[in-house]
């Protein structure tokens, strides 16, 4: 087992999702898959403001993110912070497609921009706080 150099070359690889852990309102963890993308420091995704999810980060905006690589010898990188959350429709417009390119290609980008920038939509920006990143656990 080493440490990734550079976790955002690792989560930014292929198409590896993030599975978010939040808190529900009765202190019970949720775990739910997100689509992402890094900016800088940040990772942002975005989600619906009537969610559990959405809910959840407008209550308290302390996650989890954990992003891994499923074939042996696995690696996994966890990222823990504090998320603010924009409804700003240009930003939320542009991320999306820019999140949607990501997962779908760059050809459907714009599509998911439309779909995913709109009224009831947030923008989260998770500010990375801690990061673990280990390589090849099973080796």
């Amino acid at each position: 087992m080493e440490p990734i150099e550079d976790w955002r070359e690792f989560v930014m690889t292929g198409t590896r999702t993030g599975k978010l852990a939040i808190t529900r309102e009765d202190g019970r963890p949720h775990v739910t898959p997100v689509w992402f993308v890094v900016d800088g420091e940040d990772v942002l995704f975005n989600t619906g403001e009537s969610t559990v999810k959405g809910k959840a980060l407008r209550r308290d905006p302390r996650v989890a993110l954990c992003v891994d690589d499923q074939v042996p010898l696995y690696s996994f990188v966890i990222l823990e912070g504090g998320v603010s959350l924009s409804r700003d429709l240009a930003e939320l417009r542009h991320w999306a497609a820019v999140i949607g390119g990501r997962y779908m290609g760059p050809d459907r980008a714009r599509e998911y921009g439309e779909r995913n920038g709109v009224p009831g939509e947030l923008l989260v920006r998770l500010h990375v706080s801690k990061v673990i990143a280990l390589r090849d656990v099973a080796g």
